[in-house]
């Protein structure tokens, strides 16, 4: 009996030593061809693959450096991680910073204090260390150098995050790099994530701003703004700019956010919160809970300066 020209007993014929191997040959051969031609495709697709390798193995060179174990960290995470200083590589102190003594108080009193003397501070979350805080002054006069200090001093780790990370030509990576600086920057508190030119980055939003641009400009502030609901997390983005005008400002009335602010404060009868607001303008909203901390902190300046015997 025959099926077309074949005969039947010889369709289930089992197949030679010699024809599995040659099987065997033609599929390792066929798997390679896939394998090489699929990493030929992914890496014409994604040009910045490699450089997404190198710095991973960055990331993780660093986070041995910083002494930082058992912490999973996402890709998106990686490649901000890359951007870690090395704390061997930060060797600035204060006294390697001249002519600005008082921005170097001023940072002393309102960061560092209050993350060396958490008991002080625990009654107030106005009294909280600042979530933002904004370097400005000409190029070269030591706003990366007062950064790093800082980050030295009060013994954070340091993010040094340049604006062209965040960008990515694929649509919604941006975002989740955004949301990567802030969960890994999380994972590793106390840091700090310093920003230079970061009026390039966080320019006043207009209609003009790309799609993707704004977005990305929405993601990042949102996740800032995030940071203040839990006063136990030790994040501060630091910014260096030349240009302090051309940042995002926020349009709320003054009184409103003065009363927000200060709704929880001991604030005496006296005050006058229109009157401070009208003597505030042009103030955004960071403005004026960083001038509500200021005065909150002359009674602790005080009490930490008063003589041991007092």
């Amino acid at each position: 009996m025959v099926l077309g020209e074949v005969p039947v007993e010889n369709i289930a014929r089992p197949l030679g030593r010699n024809e599995v191997l040659g099987l065997i040959f033609r599929l390792t051969i066929f798997g390679a061809v896939t394998y090489f031609t699929i990493k030929w495709m992914v890496d014409a697709i994604d040009p910045t693959r490699k450089q997404k390798l190198e710095a991973q193995k960055q990331a993780e060179k660093l986070m041995r450096q910083i002494g930082v174990k058992n912490v999973k960290l996402s890709e998106y995470e990686m490649s901000i991680a890359a951007h870690l200083v090395d704390p061997l590589s930060m060797q600035i102190t204060w006294r390697d910073i001249a002519g600005l003594d008082e921005v170097i108080t001023e940072l002393k009193e309102t960061v560092i204090l209050p993350v060396q003397k958490r008991h002080l501070f625990l009654g107030s979350r106005l009294l909280q260390p600042p979530k933002g805080v904004l370097l400005y002054g000409p190029p070269g006069c030591g706003k990366t150098l007062i950064a790093k200090a800082t980050a030295k001093e009060a013994g954070f780790r340091f993010i040094n995050l340049q604006p062209s990370t965040l960008t990515d030509k694929w649509y919604g990576e941006s975002q989740k790099l955004a949301a990567a600086v802030f969960s890994l920057a999380v994972k590793l508190q106390p840091s700090i994530i310093f920003v230079d030119e970061i009026d390039s980055f966080l320019r006043s939003r207009s209609s003009s701003d790309h799609e993707a641009t704004a977005m990305m400009k929405a993601q990042f502030m949102s996740l800032w703004d995030g940071l203040d609901t839990d006063t136990h997390c030790q994040v501060i983005i630091m910014g260096a700019t030349n240009r302090p005008q051309d940042l995002d400002s926020s349009n709320q009335q003054r009184e409103q956010i003065l009363k927000l602010i200060l709704e929880d404060e001991s604030v005496d009868l006296s005050v006058d919160l229109c009157g401070v607001a009208k003597e505030t303008e042009g103030f955004s909203g960071s403005d004026l809970r960083e001038m509500c901390r200021d005065a909150a902190l002359l009674c602790v300046r005080d009490f930490v300066h008063q003589p041991a015997d007092r």
